[in-house]
């Protein structure tokens, strides 16, 4: 590594790493002296430990060290005679940070140790910092335990070395062991221990810190008591995140959010709207949390209602809000209210980097207007891996697999590489124009040329793409071949490719997998009734229809939806709940007659 890094320093111009003074500089830029010889050692004479640190502190904030390689101005300002300070090692740590250098900065840990700089605390939390960002935690270990007396700021990076590598184990060992030393933690350490305990999920834990934070008399800010919170949220504590939050005096905005995400993420929408309603002050995370929290449990009218009162309150909606309120619209199929925020968007100037641009195409694309859609990706600054995948799957979805497989091409050839969300879209563009041959080349690239590990929902896109062409032995081949056991989806779906080709021995096996997934679903049941009428079977087919009678099993009732002045209504089969049912009733005995 050292003679590569030599070899690359005497293939630069010696003056881009000269420490020259103001006058030499000047006298170099009116001579305009593009190539002046190698400046002799008088020429250094101006030279200092400062501007050599500015030098390595200024690469480390540009970026830019692929060009100038922080290591080469530290081995030219050796080679000047100049020694190292700790501010020196801090700097080219962190520049070497930005470019994942390992082996270089391994050649920085040997020469702290040189130059006497290793018990400093402040260039061994910088070291170990380093090792953390390249994920040698083992390195970071031992640069820890080479301290001899570590004080509270090493041990408490230590320790969160351990949680942001997902080890709460050994950061909770870490502490006990902090503990028996004598070592008193602060605010800092106390939240790191406190996530350490969540990401365990073990509520004993969660409680023995918080008993600790009590005992030791350690000052609980906002920070702390909302990450107490946030830990008893993971560990499965709803009723232990409340209470202390009654509890806590130290309640700002952050704390109330934070008590507001976990109640949604447990599902407690009326905790989160009776917290959120008497919040003192909101801010913009407030109102995102409620739209997202109504939008993931599928109440997208409430979700739609908030965005209508977040925009008309002091608070602009962010991208974050948009984001939500988007799905929320995909989800529930309100295209007039998504085209409304696609104009709300348009108008306030909130999507000039194209950062939403995927959402407004799927969007678009579920509430059934894929011209939009396209109108959208063709005119899109940001081709990436999501406006990609949106129009790529939006199309599968419409039946529009060629076009779809055109615009995988041209992602082919814009080197933009897959996920497993864009070949689910491939392979279900195959499905729905039938390209059977197309998709079993595809199926097989996944490993071979994307390095994707087809899951469980490529499979499906397989079997349904081999049912719906009748290759059912092979699609059943596939499915017995699988890595992973087959869902009640995929083998509904065999069971339906069965049911076209009348397939009586295979749908058999299909409805028999069916009912041993769930045994209470008449719909495995009415499908092989089926199949068993169409070959004649009838003491079969009524005998599984008595049966179903018998179990009192019944079907989910179908449902349609119609969206009206930006409100979407739904409607059940023999359901009469909506409150205009009797208008709509009458309305249709009208048209009825006026159809006779």
């Amino acid at each position: 590594m050292r003679a590569c890094i030599q070899q690359r320093f005497h293939q630069l111009p010696h003056t881009r790493f000269s420490f020259l003074h103001p006058p030499r500089i000047h006298a170099y830029t009116v001579a305009n002296v593009e190539n002046p010889s190698a400046p002799s050692r008088e020429d250094y004479a101006y030279a200092n430990v400062f501007l050599w640190n500015t030098m390595i502190r200024k690469q480390a904030e540009n970026g830019d060290i692929t060009r100038d390689p922080p290591l080469l101005y530290y081995i030219q300002g050796l080679r000047t005679g100049l020694r190292p300070n700790g501010q020196t090692f801090m700097y080219l740590l962190k520049a070497l940070v930005c470019g994942k250098n390992v082996n270089e900065g391994e050649e920085v840990h040997a020469s702290v140790v040189r130059t006497g700089f290793a018990s400093s605390e402040f260039v061994s939390g910088a070291l170990l910092g380093f090792y953390v960002a390249n994920g040698f935690i083992g390195q970071a270990r031992q640069v820890f335990d080479e301290m001899p007396q570590p004080g509270l700021v090493l041990w408490t990076l230590m320790i969160r070395a351990y949680v942001c590598l997902s080890l709460p184990g050994e950061a909770l060992e870490l502490f006990r062991t902090m503990r028996r030393v004598g070592v008193m933690p602060d605010m800092v350490a106390v939240a790191t221990v406190v996530s350490a305990s969540g990401l365990l999920g073990d509520l004993g834990v969660a409680k023995t810190i918080h008993c600790f934070i009590e005992k030791s008399g350690v000052e609980v800010d906002a920070f702390v008591s909302s990450t107490l919170i946030n830990t008893y949220g993971e560990c499965g504590s709803l009723t232990d995140a409340y209470r202390f939050f009654q509890e806590t005096a130290m309640k700002n905005t952050v704390v109330w959010n934070t008590m507001i995400h976990q109640s949604l993420e447990h599902n407690n929408l009326e905790l989160g709207k009776q917290l959120f309603d008497s919040m003192p002050e909101r801010d913009v995370a407030s109102w995102n949390s409620m739209i997202r929290g109504f939008a993931n449990v599928g109440q997208y009218e409430e979700a739609l209602a908030l965005f209508h009162d977040m925009e008309i309150s002091v608070f602009r909606p962010n991208t974050l809000t948009l984001l939500s309120t988007l799905s929320a619209c995909a989800s529930h199929g309100a295209l007039e209210a998504g085209a409304w925020i696609h104009s709300y968007v348009n108008d306030n100037d909130l999507n000039r980097d194209g950062s939403l641009d995927s959402s407004l195409i799927d969007m678009y694309s579920k509430c059934g207007d894929i011209a939009k859609a396209i109108q959208i990706f063709e005119e899109s600054p940001r081709r990436d891996l999501f406006t990609w995948t949106s129009i790529i799957c939006g199309l599968a979805m419409h039946g529009h697999g060629k076009k779809a497989l055109c615009y995988f091409s041209e992602m082919n050839e814009s080197q933009v590489s897959p996920d497993e969300v864009t070949m689910v879209g491939v392979l279900s563009a195959c499905a729905h124009a039938g390209l059977i041959e197309q998709g079993r080349r595809y199926f097989q690239s996944m490993e071979k040329v994307f390095g994707l590990v087809p899951k469980i929902e490529h499979y499906g896109c397989m079997v349904d793409l081999l049912g719906r062409m009748g290759c059912l032995k092979e699609a059943y081949d596939l499915i017995m071949g699988m890595p992973m056991e087959a869902n009640e989806i995929i083998w509904g779906s065999f069971l339906s490719a069965c049911r076209v080709y009348n397939n009586v021995e295979l749908g058999e096996v299909a409805a028999r997998r069916l009912l041993e997934l769930d045994p209470h679903d008449p719909w495995g049941r009415v499908m092989l009734s089926n199949i068993y009428a169409e070959e004649a079977k009838y003491d079969r087919s009524m005998g599984l229809r008595k049966e179903i009678k018998e179990k009192g099993l019944k079907k989910s009732p179908g449902c349609s939806s119609i969206e009206v002045n930006g409100s979407v209504h739904g409607f059940l089969v023999e359901d009469d709940s909506h409150p205009c049912y009797n208008e709509i009733n009458s309305m249709l005995e009208k048209i009825e007659k006026l159809m006779n």
